[in-house]
């Protein structure tokens, strides 16, 4: 598999900008020069496996998520992603979303019968 650093690039910017940081931000929580994150979000350097590691770590994400998009999601990364929007939420707004989830679920379960 060629990596497209042009799509990794654009996708590092898309989940900086979703965290609401700079590039300077984000060069600075990775160690790197601001110029040189500007050219691997614009690809136009081949940045390394040590760097894309601390740029996954510092925007919470993983590898597979920056490198590739189209690979199938377990329910294990549902699990995370889940749980990471669920920490922003009070424990009545949890049992809403439980109450909802248990109510989804038993619906899609009589479908399929």
């Amino acid at each position: 598999m060629e990596l497209d650093y042009c799509a990794i690039g654009t996708r590092i910017k898309e989940r900086r900008a979703k965290k609401k940081w700079t590039q300077e931000m984000l060069a600075s929580a990775v160690g790197i020069s601001n110029p040189h994150m500007s050219n691997i979000e614009r690809g136009r350097t081949k940045v390394s496996l040590g760097t894309l590691t601390d740029i996954a770590n510092a925007l919470d994400t993983t590898l597979d998520e920056l490198i590739c998009d189209n690979l199938v999601r377990g329910k294990v990364v549902f699990d995370e992603e889940i749980s990471q929007e669920l920490k922003e939420c009070n424990e009545e707004d949890i049992r809403i979303v439980y109450d909802m989830v248990k109510a989804l679920v038993k619906s899609l379960a009589k479908r399929k019968h």
